[in-house]
């Protein structure tokens, strides 16, 4: 896969579980480096308890495992570059990360909020992000959601119900996945 891109994942992508955990197994195959910041996992946490998907407590666990597998991907020293910024500014904090930390990318579903953006970063939806990661190693990807399936046990969740699960947020990509399996 070469030199894996710096990439910036939004709390909007974190939020959707299957989502989440898709990109989370991509960053730690190494198809990118994952990079985020305090307020971007605060966001993160703190709307998986208002929207009730999660506790407070699980929520807190959550992070904190997410922080434990991906120690590398903490960003901290960007609040000065924040008022440079010309984005939307309750998204210049991420775009801050992004500038901080070299990323090329950031991935979100916000992409109207990240106009303008300095040169030599780009923001990408999660459903052309994970196209364009899956373009880089169709097999490997689709052994990525293979395990991803076989590790959901409890219920257990077929590769077809995870990619249905995907399908919601991520069509394209799970559009990509479904011609690249048949024969």
């Amino acid at each position: 896969m070469g030199s894996a891109p710096v990439v910036v994942v939004d709390a909007n992508v974190l939020f959707p579980l299957t989502l989440r955990d898709t990109v989370l197994r991509a960053a730690a195959a190494g198809y990118f480096r994952l990079r985020w910041s305090r307020e971007i996992l605060d966001e993160m946490e703190r709307n998986l308890v208002a929207t009730g998907t999660m506790g407070a407590g699980n929520a807190m666990k959550l992070r904190a495992t997410m922080d434990q597998y991906f120690p590398e991907a903490m960003v901290t020293g960007h609040e000065l570059l924040i008022e440079e910024l010309r984005n939307d500014a309750e998204d210049r904090h991420v775009v801050a990360v992004a500038v901080k930390s070299g990323a090329q990318l950031i991935a979100t579903n916000n992409l109207r909020d990240f106009v303008p953006l300095p040169e030599g970063v780009e923001a990408q939806s999660p459903d052309e992000f994970l196209c364009n990661l899956f373009d880089l190693d169709p097999d490997g990807f689709v052994a990525l959601l293979q395990s991803q399936s076989a590790d959901l046990r409890n219920p257990p969740v077929s590769m077809e119900m995870l990619l249905e699960r995907l399908d919601r947020v991520v069509p394209e990509f799970v559009q990509a996945v479904r011609q690249h399996r048949s024969p």
